[in-house]
């Protein structure tokens, strides 16, 4: 006999709670990131390699990229998921400012800062997601190409990702970027097992 599981809310402090711990956590992962010199992918990837090349902070540039996708987010998610991740963008751009001024790294492996920066990240990402936030666009973009043209989200962000390690590869070197690509892998890796709705219920 089948029992139908009681689906049960997060509260406003719950889903805070969850959405501060996303935000510090990616925002230790982008310090790794950046201390390494490595890249990644999505939105973050796409500010972090225009930060390398301008020299420009990564959290102006991170926040302003994502500004144009708070409209695809409140037309395609609704208004609370475009208003956590709001928050959620503008906190992690923020701490990416201020936190290399609270920790420091006198050594740090690269091969374990790559594997480090994604379970960090993934682990971001996993709580955002769970309390119906996120922390860029291209994931929004690919759901609305879905929509429109029937063109798979998976294959947008995949797309996306393979042109900013093409893009990087001009920027840093092979092995860099193979350590970075280690780290995306560990990033994805973390959310493909972790995040099941199937086994996750809670909203």
């Amino acid at each position: 006999m089948t029992q139908t599981a009681k689906v049960s809310r997060h509260s406003m402090i719950e889903d805070a709670q969850g959405i501060a711990y996303g935000t510090v956590m990616a925002s230790f992962g982008i310090v790794i990131l950046t201390h390494l010199g490595l890249v990644t992918g999505q939105t973050a990837g796409l500010a972090v390699l225009i930060s390398y090349a301008t020299g420009w902070g990564f959290g102006p540039v991170f926040f302003a990229i994502n500004l144009p996708f708070y409209l695809l987010g409140w037309l395609r998610m609704g208004p609370a998921f475009t208003i956590k991740t709001f928050l959620a963008v503008a906190s992690l751009s923020g701490l990416s400012m201020v936190m290399p001024g609270w920790i420091g790294f006198e050594h740090l492996n690269p091969v374990f800062g790559a594997v480090l920066f994604g379970l960090a990240s993934g682990s971001a990402l996993l709580a955002l997601f769970r309390h119906g936030a996120s922390l860029g666009g291209i994931g929004i973009l690919g759901l609305m190409i879905q929509d429109r043209w029937g063109f798979r989200a998976g294959w947008v962000q995949l797309g996306f990702d393979a042109l900013l390690f093409t893009i990087a590869l001009c920027l840093r070197d092979v092995p860099t970027v193979a350590l970075s690509f280690m780290g995306a892998v560990v990033v994805n890796l973390v959310i493909a097992i972790n995040h099941r709705r199937d086994r996750y219920i809670v909203a």
